[in-house]
């Protein structure tokens, strides 16, 4: 049921945004958030069951501090070498978030009450579940950046038609996830979650394949492979990441899940989107005619978004040159990123292939942690 709405939302949000697009400003998309959200805090506190642990510790100020300095100060180096090339900026502050990640570990590891609870990380089937969870958003949001501006920046769309374009996707992972459960009862998980990976990394090397022109059925057909094949996956880890974690600390297990998630999707923008990024720069500087207006020239090594816009102030000419060629050298960008979304999706099949498959280690017993159920067990529970 979480899935499926989560699914169902990503169906029906970009048709929305792209009808605000279609007809007002481009600030009004942030305005379809705010009744949704008027709703959820005046019904949340009555229909929303809680339980609150009266042994509860206090939140570490200084651990949340550190964690948000650790992210953005390894995702702004990231993504400074994208955009400038190796600089002793981007490096310091990639080294920076890395110490501070460091410091970080050791703290939760001192402390009373930890923000995370590293204990959960001595049971394997977690670990493993966790990382092809973290895994699989990493590839799922990093392609999709590509896709989205695929449709609007070089098949042309308009935001309304490219919503539009993203719901047979949609309804791929809507499938998908609702067969899951179903199809669970009779394989298991490992092999569930390592079959939709498989698929996944075929419909990324499909993508891999979509050219300059003629590309949108070969993309819409590729999306809908990929979501088919991520659908089961995003589900049934969270299953196992909670449910292999003893029952008093599932709640911590579900927070960590959700973490990682959050993590996941915003690395894969910034690696898969930095490299995108940087194949894109190199063709267009190296490529750019001279008779384009130095302006123009400057616009279109930018990004692909400043291109269209720049070319929109030339003459026929002039303009379908500069398309042309920012055109292809973004195609190219989603290209590499999308085939190696694809090796990083077979990688982690075989992970969860052979990882998920049994239960926890005799040192998770050891330590007075409950043994991991296997995946089987796990789809004992959820039936």
């Amino acid at each position: 049921m979480w899935i499926g709405a989560f699914s169902a939302g990503s169906a029906i949000g970009p048709v929305l945004g792209g009808v605000m697009l279609e007809f007002f400003w481009w600030g009004s998309v942030f305005l379809l958030a705010l009744p949704v959200m008027a709703v959820l805090l005046i019904l949340g506190p009555r229909v929303l069951p809680e339980y609150r642990d009266p042994e509860a510790g206090r939140l570490d100020v200084a651990s949340a501090a550190m964690s948000v300095v650790a992210v953005l100060a390894c995702i702004y180096g990231l993504k400074d070498i994208a955009q400038a090339g190796v600089s002793v900026p981007a490096v310091i502050a990639i080294v920076a978030g890395l110490a501070v990640t460091s410091l970080w570990v050791r703290r939760q590891q001192r402390l009373d009450d930890p923000m995370i609870d590293v204990s959960l990380f001595r049971i394997r089937a977690f670990n493993t579940a966790l990382a092809v969870n973290f895994l699989a958003i990493f590839v799922a949001i990093g392609y999709f950046l590509f896709v989205a501006q695929y449709l609007q920046l070089v098949a042309g769309l308009s935001p309304l038609e490219s919503g539009l374009w993203s719901v047979p996707s949609a309804i791929a992972f809507i499938v998908g996830s609702q067969l899951a459960p179903r199809v669970v009862q009779r394989v298991s998980a490992a092999y569930l979650i390592s079959g939709g990976l498989a698929v996944a990394a075929a419909g990324l090397l499909m993508l891999a394949q979509v050219g300059r022109t003629d590309g949108l059925t070969t993309l819409i057909i590729s999306s809908v492979v990929i979501s088919l094949g991520l659908a089961p996956v995003f589900g049934l880890t969270t299953e196992l990441i909670v449910g292999s974690a003893p029952p008093e600390r599932a709640g911590a297990a579900s927070g960590i899940s959700e973490t990682a998630a959050e993590l996941g999707g915003a690395l894969g923008i910034a690696i898969l989107g930095s490299i995108g990024v940087a194949i894109y720069r190199a063709r267009v500087d190296d490529a750019i005619p001279g008779d384009i207006p130095p302006e123009a020239a400057t616009a279109a090594g930018d990004t692909l978004g400043a291109a269209v816009a720049a070319a929109q102030q030339l003459d026929g000419s002039a303009a379908a040159v500069l398309l042309e060629l920012t055109r292809g050298a973004f195609v190219s960008g989603m290209q590499l990123s999308a085939a190696i979304a694809a090796v990083i999706a077979v990688a982690v099949a075989v992970v969860a292939l052979f990882g998920l498959r049994k239960g926890g280690s005799a040192d998770d017993e050891a330590s007075g942690d409950r043994a991991a159920p296997s995946a089987s067990e796990v789809d004992v529970r959820s039936r």
